[in-house]
């Protein structure tokens, strides 16, 4: 990482793999956002700048990475492990941590560790746009199966199935509590349905940064 590459990270500017911090908060909050990367498709995160893009630069590197190696080994588990980079950018400095897509998904933030199995919290943060929201049951049981030594998908289309295509057929969005009360069946297993047609491919989710909804993956009706 470089002049040149940071500079193209501000002409970007903020998205989906790309974050402004104008200085560093605590590892707390760090620790989300390395999340939220590391569970999505990876990003970056350039520390000293502000949200418009100016460069203000960061006080003290060396405390500045200890805090972001903090943030990623002690309130995210699994750990993640950043590749950080300081670069020198028109006298100041811009400290860069680099986060690549896991194949150890989901990341869980360890800040509500305590009396959960196997130091997990309850809180899982994922990229949507330009955010970092917290990740819905769904999302989390879709990022479990992304690992490389999730089973095998096998689903079966019976009536509820077929309901729900008709239903997104005729209305092209639907909630896992809107397909539970379509059918008459529990939100947990509305929800196993779905996250199960995700996963073959059959239906898509959309994170919003406060609900989901699923749509048809293509037209399954003809």
């Amino acid at each position: 990482m470089d002049y040149r590459d940071v500079n193209a990270l501000i002409e970007e500017g903020e998205g989906f793999e790309v974050e402004f911090k104008r200085k560093f908060s605590t590892p707390e909050k760090i620790a989300r956002a390395l999340i939220a990367f590391a569970n999505t498709k990876g990003g970056h995160i350039l520390f000293g700048v502000d949200d418009d893009g100016s460069i203000v630069g960061v006080e003290s590197e060396k405390s500045e990475v200890d805090l972001i190696r903090e943030a990623g080994l002690h309130f995210c588990v699994p750990e993640i492990e950043p590749e950080i980079d300081i670069v020198p950018f028109d006298g100041l400095d811009v400290v860069v941590a680099t986060i690549a897509e896991s194949d150890q998904k989901p990341h869980y933030y360890a800040g509500e560790a305590n009396g959960y199995p196997n130091g997990e919290g309850t809180r899982v943060y994922i990229r949507v746009n330009d955010k970092t929201v917290m990740a819905s049951k769904e999302v989390v049981k879709i990022l479990k199966n992304e690992r490389p030594d999730a089973p095998a998908i096998k689903i079966e289309i019976g009536e509820n199935e077929k309901r729900l295509f008709k239903y997104l057929d005729e209305n092209e969005r639907i909630t896992s509590r809107e397909f539970s009360k379509l059918v008459n069946i529990s939100q947990h297993r509305a929800s196993r349905i779905l996250v199960g047609l995700v996963r073959a491919g059959v239906v898509r989710i959309h994170t919003l940064e406060k609900t989901d909804f699923f749509t048809l993956a293509y037209d399954v009706t003809k």
